[in-house]
């Protein structure tokens, strides 16, 4: 299960704490950062059990779930602007007649009607959730194909009907499902439709070769490649780094010996890395346009990644390029790691700096050649 997916699949308590709980993990909700049970996390010259430590993480590296959550795109919120700038005055706790002066409108009688209004949008919302609950329960004329456990992002894509998924099988599947593909020249949606299906060539458990998958695709496209490039981007298969193993995922951990070793691998890892700051880029690789980072803990490179699935980073301008394009066109890279000194005056925060302007200054990511905005000296 993919971050967006854990996201909105949280209950109200887990969005609250900002993250969830498995077996084995502490999984934040903010940038899907991970923390094993049963790992003692070291911060400075602090240790922390694996669930202290994810408060702590998400205090340093977020501020607080209200204000991760506040800053998600209107469309996620469902707020208006103005009701957003509302909720951040009461979250800090300022006075009606405060948030009257700061906003320059009405009166603290006004004040007070935008918080009644707020109030009747909770008991709303209360409402609707609870309808939609029974409505899930107890109709079953919608009817919707639920996304496969394994899909990396659910979204308006995976909104089709049963009838309608039956209608397009036949569609695209001329002489049956076990057959041809007709095209795969198609919409998002029914690309998805078409994918499902094709999953079920292959079976649970077993480890194929990059040999016999193609010989598999095969049988439903000529261009097997492309084939299997979307099998893998959709979720319904995965495979090890290099490419010597494949198989199909039946759920978020994907075949379970291979997942096994990652984990032994992953725990050693855990335990032995140290927490490293750096300098890292993320680049638009049809363009080649380019942002500079820093950030003291490399392992969260994966937050920025979360917060752009999720319509909310900080650089409006690679958002909108990320939408444009497509998440695939993007690479993280780390860029240089930044070596401590051992010397007790070391300033990590003016080293990064120093360190984060080098590369600015090699890479120059600026109007054409990247979305990094010229600071003001």
């Amino acid at each position: 299960m993919n971050n967006a997916e854990m996201f909105w699949n949280a209950s109200v308590e887990e969005l609250k704490q900002g993250y969830l709980e498995t077996d084995e993990y502490y999984i934040c909700l903010l940038c899907g950062s991970k923390f094993e049970k049963g790992i003692i996390y070291k911060d400075k010259d602090t240790f922390f059990e694996a669930w202290k430590y994810i408060c702590r993480h998400i205090e340093k590296e977020h501020g607080s779930v209200f204000l991760h959550l506040v800053q998600l795109d209107k469309k996620i919120t469902g707020l208006t602007d103005h009701q957003n700038r509302l909720l951040r005055l009461f979250y800090q706790g300022k006075s009606d007649a405060e948030i009257k002066n700061e906003m320059e409108i009405g009166s603290t009688s006004t004040i007070r009607n935008h918080r009644f209004a707020l109030k009747e949008k909770e008991r709303q919302s209360r409402v609707f959730i609870a309808m939609m609950e029974l409505l899930k329960a107890g109709d079953k004329a919608a009817g919707f194909v639920e996304p496969h456990r394994t899909a990396k992002m659910v979204d308006d894509r995976y909104s089709i009907t049963t009838e309608e998924n039956e209608k397009q099988l036949i569609k695209y599947f001329p002489e049956g499902t076990d057959g041809p593909i007709k095209t795969f020249e198609v919409k998002e949606k029914h690309k998805i439709v078409i994918l499902r299906e094709i999953a079920k060539r292959f079976k649970s458990g077993q480890i194929y070769s990059e040999k016999e998958i193609n010989e598999i695709l095969k049988t439903a496209y000529y261009d097997y490649v492309t084939l299997r490039r979307y099998m893998i981007e959709y979720g319904f298969l995965e495979r090890k780094p290099d490419g010597s193993q494949y198989w199909l995922k039946t759920d978020d951990s994907g075949n379970g010996e291979i997942e096994m070793d990652r984990k032994t691998e992953l725990r050693q890892l855990y335990k032995e890395a140290e927490i490293q700051a750096g300098v890292f880029q993320i680049k638009n690789t049809v363009n080649q346009k380019v942002l500079v980072l820093s950030t003291t803990n490399l392992k969260t490179i994966n937050g920025k990644k979360f917060n752009l699935e999720m319509g909310n980073f900080i650089n409006k301008e690679l958002q909108k390029e990320w939408k444009e394009f497509g998440e695939e066109v993007f690479i993280f890279e780390v860029l240089e790691v930044l070596k401590p000194e051992k010397d007790e005056h070391f300033d990590l925060k003016d080293a990064l700096k120093k360190l984060e302007e080098k590369w600015l200054d090699k890479l120059q990511p600026y109007g054409n050649r990247g979305y990094n905005k010229i600071k003001d000296k």
